[in-house]
C-alpha cells in the first residue's frame, strides 16, 4: 500500500478505529463494512446514502475515518468532504474512485481529503488504508501524486498560481526547501537526510508549512507546490 508518512498520528491506538462510510449505493456500503467488521481493531459506526448526511452522521458517531464516495447523487464526496474539514475536530477521509486520474479526485484531495482507494481495491488494501490513514498518514504514491496533480494543474491553465505563489512566499527558506521535498514524495527521513536534518526537526517544519499554507495535510502542500510552480511533472 503506497503511503505518504504523515507529521503525526491522530490515532493512538488505544481504542478501534471507527469507520464511517458515505456511498450511494446500498451494495457497496453493505460490502465494505462486512470487510470492515470482519477485521481486528476497525469498527463501523455508521453508514450514509449521499453527502448531505455526512456531517449529522459524523456528529454522530465520531468517525476516525470517512470512506467517502466521489460521485453521488445529491451532495457529492467534494462537497461533502470539505464541509467535513470544516469541523472543529474532523476525521480523516479517504475518498472512494473508479479512475485514479478523475478530476473529482483532485479537487477532492484539495478540499482535504488524507487519499484516494480505487474501488476495485482488494479487501486486505480497503483495511490497510483505513488503517493508515486513521494514524495520520496519506495515501498516495509519489508518482501518484505528480501525475495526477500536473495531470490537472497543466488541464486548468492554473488561474490559482497568483494565490500559491503567495501562500509560498510566507515561507522561509529551509521552509521552501522542506515543501519541495514533500511535493516530490520524499519520506521524512529522506527529507532529513538531503538537508542534514533530524527527523523530529524535519516534522517539526512540516508542522510550521502546514500552519503558514493553512493546510492539513501533505497531498495539500504538494498541490500548492504545482499551483505555484515550485515543482513540475518533469522533476
Amino acid at each position: 500500500m503506497p503511503v505518504i508518512p504523515g507529521s503525526g498520528s491522530t490515532h493512538g491506538g488505544t481504542h478501534p478505529v471507527r469507520v464511517l462510510i458515505v456511498d450511494d449505493d446500498p451494495l457497496v456500503r453493505t460490502g465494505l463494512a462486512m470487510i470492515l467488521d470482519r477485521s481486528d481493531g476497525i469498527d463501523v459506526v455508521g453508514e450514509a446514502a449521499d453527502g448531505d448526511e455526512v456531517v449529522d452522521q459524523s456528529t454522530l458517531h465520531h468517525p476516525d475515518v470517512v470512506l467517502m464516495d466521489i460521485r453521488m447523487r445529491r451532495v457529492d464526496g467534494i462537497a461533502a468532504t470539505a464541509r467535513l474539514t470544516a469541523l472543529p475536530k474532523p476525521p480523516r477521509i479517504l475518498v472512494l474512485t473508479t479512475f485514479d486520474l478523475d478530476e473529482y479526485v483532485f479537487d477532492a484531495l484539495d478540499a482535504g481529503a488524507s487519499g484516494f482507494l480505487l474501488k476495485e481495491a482488494s479487501p486486505q488494501e480497503i483495511v490497510e488504508a483505513v488503517r493508515v490513514v486513521a494514524a495520520g498518514e496519506s495515501i498516495l504514491s509519489p508518482r501518484t501524486t505528480r501525475t495526477l496533480i500536473g495531470h490537472v494543474v497543466a488541464a486548468r491553465a492554473n488561474p490559482r498560481r497568483q494565490a500559491a505563489r503567495a501562500a509560498l512566499a510566507r515561507l522561509t527558506e529551509r521552509e521552501r526547501q522542506i515543501v519541495t521535498a514533500v511535493a516530490r514524495g520524499k519520506t521524512n527521513a529522506e527529507i532529513g537526510g538531503e538537508l542534514f536534518l533530524s527527523e523530529a526537526t524535519v516534522k517539526t517544519h512540516i508542522t510550521r508549512v502546514f500552519a503558514k499554507l493553512d493546510v492539513t495535510n501533505r497531498v495539500q502542500a504538494t498541490i500548492l507546490a504545482y499551483e505555484a510552480g515550485l515543482v513540475t511533472t518533469g522533476e
